[in-house]
């Protein structure tokens, strides 16, 4: 989440940034981190690994430093810098390796940060469980419907605790999301769309390439486990994203997140009955399998949801619920709740077509069948917005609370079964992108249908 400063914090207050109406400004307060304030024995420790340290794995090495009663023992990565890299996050010097085995063969290991290529956190996951360890698995947490079905079965087999890396779904902006949509404030929502749009070269993965990157620093054969052979190319090692044999695009980067996001906030934990989408490949004509930009709409029970993802525009992330008696939006760190003006009212446009002694017969009858409401009973929902310290950061809270689940062996909220079904919608849009067909999910046979 990008906090806002205190500058723009006071110029909502002051009604320069919100619209419309005069809204009533909340700043959330975030929980205590798991174990914050106390004193943590070496006997009461975790003791985690991170297997894979590229940017994301640093980044969530990064935020375990805030996370008290925990301490990183060791790394793994494929490329020979990251080591380096990895060890600056943690800010000490850890045992490094190529070979994830090593990691998972020690003792001191409670468990694991996952943090490898889409196509190969199957195999690590279900190493990670065989060998007794917990697992933090970044997201989308499968490359193939069968491979996230696989790695359930591990976790299960193993009873292992295990979390998937959307941590929207440990946002306190989230969290007051869902408890505005389970009271009843927002109404029935039949309607949900969420966008996340970038327009930079970073932002499309188009990573810089580092200068010592060649097959001496990098183990490739390793890298292509699970993939089809190729000579070395390191384009595809940096910006693994960008093809089908590695990654699931911008619907396993970006649309897990608004998915994980708006199960969470509406209490759902099913995968979508069906998607339909369109899209395409304008921007980044680099040799890429990927469109740059996807827009899916999905079926669900009780709702619909449309998602879009655009590389060549930036408007950062949102999320809009439309409901019958609000309308809940959350763009970036803010949530603003809005209501909807439902109480009754006489009909006006169409009485046009009507003589004055109908309209005035019908208005008659409007007003005796509509009795003013009292004042003491008159209530009437305000608009409201929230927002985060500037500071936050919600990657922290994620960390926190798959390890707390690690100490109490309770599970997480975004477990292997919540992270599967979220992956499974990546799977549908991109079924549905290449096929140019309507992807239906069929929960029987555990299959995508087009």
């Amino acid at each position: 989440m990008h906090p806002l400063t205190r500058r723009t914090f006071m110029q909502i207050g002051a009604g320069t940034v919100a619209a419309g109406a005069a809204r009533k400004l909340n700043l959330l307060e975030p929980a205590a981190l798991w174990g914050a304030g106390r004193a943590v024995a070496p006997s009461d420790r975790i003791r985690f690994a991170s297997i894979g340290t590229g940017t994301r794995g640093c980044e969530l090495l990064t935020a375990t430093l805030a996370v008290p009663g925990i301490e990183c023992v060791g790394v793994c990565d494929l490329y020979d810098s990251r080591h380096e890299a990895a060890q600056e996050s943690v800010k000490k010097q850890v045992p490094a390796t190529r070979n994830y085995h090593e990691i998972l063969d020690r003792k001191d290991v409670d468990a694991v940060i996952v943090a490898v290529t889409d196509h190969q956190h199957r195999k690590v996951v279900v190493d990670a469980c065989a060998a007794g360890k917990d697992v933090y698995c970044e997201k989308p947490m499968s490359h193939t419907v069968e491979d996230g079905f696989a790695m359930v079965e591990a976790v299960h087999k193993g009873n292992r605790i295990m979390q998937v890396g959307s941590q929207r779904v440990s946002s306190i902006v989230y969290q007051k999301a869902h408890e505005l949509y389970a009271s009843g404030a927002v109404g029935e929502v039949f309607h949900i769309e969420a966008s996340w749009n970038r327009n930079s070269p970073s932002g499309a993965w188009v990573y810089p390439i580092p200068s010592d990157a060649s097959e001496k620093t990098i183990d490739w054969d390793a890298f292509l486990d699970g993939a089809p052979k190729r000579p070395f190319d390191a384009k595809r090692f940096f910006r693994w994203r960008c093809f089908t044999d590695y990654g699931e695009g911008l619907a396993g980067d970006l649309f897990v997140h608004l998915i994980s996001g708006i199960h969470f906030i509406t209490g759902t934990n099913e995968v979508a009955q069906r998607a339909q989408s369109s899209g395409g490949l304008f921007a980044y004509k680099d040799g890429r399998d990927f469109p740059d930009l996807i827009e899916t709409v999905y079926d669900y029970p009780k709702f619909r949801m449309a998602l879009v993802c655009n590389l060549n525009n930036d408007t950062g992330e949102s999320i809009k619920f439309h409901g019958t008696k609000a309308i809940l939006e959350i763009s970036g760190s803010t949530l603003t709740f809005t209501p909807q003006d439902i109480a009754p009212k006489p009909e006006g446009y169409s009485l046009l077509g009507w003589p004055a002694r109908l309209r005035k017969e019908y208005l008659a009858q409007w007003a005796a069948e509509h009795p003013p409401t009292a004042p003491l009973n008159f209530q009437t929902a305000e608009a409201e917005t929230f927002t985060v310290p500037e500071g936050y950061n919600d990657v922290s809270d994620h960390q926190a609370n798959f390890f707390n689940a690690v100490r109490t062996r309770k599970p997480t909220v975004e477990n292997e079964v919540f992270g599967n079904h979220a992956a499974i919608g990546c799977h549908l849009a991109n079924y549905a992108y290449f096929g140019k067909t309507i992807a239906t999910w069929d929960a029987g046979s555990r299959t995508i249908k087009g």
